[in-house]
Parts: structure tokens; sequence; C-alpha cells
């Protein structure tokens, strides 16, 4: 789990996919960390990827970092823990300028049953699975 929380922090924007229907959506992401033994991110529940996330909880996320790629496929799981989004606020001190753990809007969640392939063009895929 530290070798794909440390690459997606590498990639500084990595990109995280859901479906609306059946429509593919893809926007950018930054915030990723580890808490309480499970990987997080964060969003905002006015926006439609919160939403989405809900509807069909099924995600993968992409980045690209060092000459190497990474695909994380797995299910997001709401957490409504204030602890959690503290601790996100508290990683990420820039999210402060839009957020608040207790503002209503921020929300968090984890990723489970996670398959994670880093890519590159030399070598064989690393699958790391938590």
């Amino acid at each position: 789990m530290n070798n794909v929380l440390e690459f997606l922090k590498d990639c500084k924007t990595f990109y995280l996919a859901t479906c609306e229907g059946d429509q593919p959506r893809v926007r950018p992401f930054g915030a990723v960390m580890i808490y309480d033994g499970k990987l997080y991110s964060v969003t905002n529940n006015k926006k439609k990827v919160f939403k989405q996330l809900l509807e069909n909880p099924k995600l993968e996320l992409s980045g690209m970092a060092k000459g190497k790629w990474i695909r994380v496929e797995g299910v997001a799981v709401h957490d409504d823990n204030k602890a959690a989004r503290e601790n996100m606020l508290s990683e990420y001190p820039s999210l402060t300028q839009m957020y608040a753990a207790d503002d209503g809007i921020m929300e968090v969640f984890y990723i489970k049953d996670v398959t994670a392939t880093i890519y590159s063009f030399t070598g064989e895929p690393e699958v790391i699975k938590f």
C-alpha cells in the first residue's frame, strides 16, 4: 500500500475514473493518504464524482511518474469519519482553502479490493493487491 501511495504522490496529479450510466468520466485528483490502514482520497459532496461513486463505487486511478504509470482498480467506500477528514486536511493543508472537517461538504472515501499495477516500457508490470 505504501508503494501505491508514494507512486500516486509522485504523480502529483493522477486521474480518477468513474461511470455515469454507460459513460466513463475522468477527472484530475491530487490528494491521497493512508489512514487507519486504508488508502483514502477526498472530494466534495456537491460534485458529480461523489454521486457517481455512491451509485457505482467501482473506480480506477491512473497516473504517470518517472517514466512509469500506474492503474489502481478498486471499490470506493464513503467514510463519514470526521477524524479521517481532519487527517486529510492535516496531510494537505492547501485543502483548508476549500474545506473544513465539519463543513458538510468535504467527503473522504477509502478504496477497498485494490489491484494496483505499475507499468513501464522496459520491465514486467508490478502487481500490488490489498
